[in-house]
């Protein structure tokens, strides 16, 4: 194709073209049978395209979206015994925050209700005596004894 043809092919196929440029680019086409025959062919595919149908708009039919909305409550989520392992994140958080509060408040009662503690000595200390010199009499073994067995009573 040549340069005239070219330059000017989209304003002569879309009618825009100059008098004076028209009048050259027909002179130059009834001269040069190549150009000529690409133009023809580039008219046909330029009516191939126009001859494409344009998108139309879709519109529903009368009660589409009513039977999407039934059918979508017919799919309801029924509860499950799966579901209680899929909790919802708020309401995980919210027992976590609830167990928390309640060890919190269970641990102070005890702690504040704990009103005797074991005295006197442990059974640790107890055995420990046993080697100390005041340890040989005979009063000191029963005192020792008597001692574990209360302790194991507590």
């Amino acid at each position: 194709m040549h340069a005239v043809v070219m330059e000017n092919l989209e304003e002569y196929l879309a009618g825009t073209l100059e008098p004076a440029d028209q009048r050259q680019f027909e002179a130059h086409l009834s001269a040069c049978e190549d150009c000529r025959e690409e133009l023809n062919e580039m008219r046909e595919v330029s009516q191939l395209f126009g001859s494409l149908r344009e998108e139309e708009e879709w519109q529903p039919s009368p009660g589409f979206y009513a039977g999407v909305v039934r059918q979508v409550e017919a799919q309801a989520v029924r509860p499950s015994f799966a579901s209680l392992f899929s909790l919802d994140f708020v309401f995980g958080r919210r027992l976590v925050f609830a167990s928390l509060v309640m060890l919190a408040v269970l641990g102070s009662y005890l702690v504040t209700r704990e009103t005797s503690y074991p005295t006197g000595p442990s059974p640790e200390t107890v055995m420990a005596e046993q080697n100390s010199p005041r340890f040989d009499s005979r009063p000191a073994q029963d005192n020792m004894l008597v001692t574990l067995t209360a302790y194991e009573q507590q």
